[in-house]
């Protein structure tokens, strides 16, 4: 079986990835644009607010070694799903929190991972677990940027 892949909005894209691209078994991440309505989304049309997109983290896994229902207990762990649009202080629907699934066992999956998770967090989880739609590529300057840019902070 080859890699398999799997989407997540949790608020800013750069902590995610990082998140995402220290545990064995994720083999690739990216990040991007995706849940909206904008072809070719940039980052300034995202960051607008008008396109609908989230940033994402698109992860490529090998599930001989990383289960997807592993890669939904990172993301539950990594933000704060009770946040509605926002993740510490970045705010607007391009933070919210969001698994976005690629095929029905995903999304079976996700939505019985948010059930069992739903008990510990008093506030409610407003995450959105929804098909995948087309990825957008954010620009290359986003790529790795805790690589790139190691004195960067984020709050994840």
């Amino acid at each position: 079986m080859g890699a398999e892949a799997a989407t997540f909005a949790a608020g800013c894209f750069w902590g995610i990835e990082a998140h995402f691209a220290g545990i064995s078994g994720v083999t690739g991440t990216e990040v991007g644009y995706s849940g909206g309505k904008t072809r070719e989304p940039t980052y300034k049309d995202v960051c607008g607010d008008t396109t609908g997109h989230a940033e994402v983290v698109r992860v490529e896994f090998d599930p001989a070694t990383i289960s997807y229902a592993e890669l939904l207990t990172a993301f539950w762990e990594c933000h704060d799903p009770t946040q509605l649009n926002r993740q510490g202080p970045d705010f607007g629907t391009q933070y919210r929190s969001a698994i976005f699934c690629h095929d029905e066992v995903q999304l079976a999956a996700a939505q019985a991972a948010l059930e069992t998770a739903q008990p510990r967090f008093d506030e409610g989880i407003v995450t959105q677990v929804e098909p995948a739609q087309e990825f957008w590529r954010a620009e290359e300057y986003h790529q790795k940027y805790f690589e790139k840019n190691p004195n960067a902070a984020c709050h994840i």
